[in-house]
């Protein structure tokens, strides 16, 4: 089982299962940052239809799917996904040079195709999340999208999911120097909106994505249906509960998600 961050995790339960009212903290709330994953499904829906079209490139019999994928997520270099796959099935495994170079032309192939992929994905938000959204950005909380994928296909893939005029910034792996980690991702979003971590709240789709918030400072909520204790979308969620998460995290004197 995926095992939540330890400063997103007290006393076996969520903020949102609390209607216990909180004070206001010495910091207001000015930023919520989301990173692409918990804006919609972007793994299960794109990364794993390109590594599927991928192993098909290379002639191999292999299909991933969502489920599986999902399993392999546990890994979190996509080299080590494929090499495991590789491995299970019987495929490559008598010269580990060989299989190493075998990942690597996967890996590569894949991410050749992922744009053209990405582009042509139908994929839709999370339940509740146009709302959330469009309520910070009446409320004057700035918002931003962070996202290690390139902008080429992440740009239009928010406009997809939410509309035009409601985020502020969209951090991508274009902003960034090569195989730099989300953290780096949130880090600028704050800067190019002039929010400090201690002012923002990140939402995440993944435990790895909620790490990497936090390691820059931020208060983090995971958006994962997969993992128990996480939520499942944003339905009923509008921003005064973020801004009582966040009074709450520093209430609690920590970045942390839960009540």
């Amino acid at each position: 089982m995926t095992q939540i961050p330890d400063r997103a995790w007290r006393a076996g339960r969520f903020w949102w299962d609390s209607s216990r009212p909180s004070e206001a903290g010495p910091h207001p709330l000015r930023a919520v940052v989301f990173d692409l994953e918990s804006l919609t499904d972007a793994e299960c829906g794109g990364s794993r239809l390109a590594f599927n079209a991928a192993f098909a490139a290379h002639g191999l019999p292999v299909t991933w799917s969502a489920a599986r994928y999902r399993k392999l997520l546990a890994l979190r270099d996509e080299r080590q996904r494929v090499a495991a796959e590789l491995r299970a099935r019987g495929i490559c495994t008598e010269c580990d040079v060989l299989l190493r170079v075998l990942v690597d032309q996967i890996c590569a192939t894949k991410s050749r195709m992922l744009d053209e992929v990405m582009l042509g994905a139908d994929l839709d938000a999370r339940s509740g999340l146009v709302e959330l959204i469009t309520d910070g950005f009446t409320a004057g909380v700035a918002v931003g999208v962070v996202s290690t994928g390139r902008r080429q296909w992440v740009e239009p893939l928010v406009r997809q999911l939410v509309g035009d005029g409601l985020v502020q910034t969209v951090v991508t792996a274009d902003d960034l120097a090569p195989a730099a980690p989300l953290g780096a991702a949130f880090r600028m979003a704050l800067a190019e909106m002039g929010a400090p971590a201690h002012d923002s709240l990140a939402f995440t789709g993944s435990t790895d994505g909620l790490r990497d918030a936090m390691s820059v400072g931020l208060a983090g909520v995971l958006v994962d249906p997969e993992v128990i204790g996480a939520r499942a979308d944003y339905e009923g969620l509008r921003i005064t509960d973020c801004q009582r998460l966040h009074a709450e995290s520093w209430a609690r004197g920590n970045r942390s998600a839960a009540a």
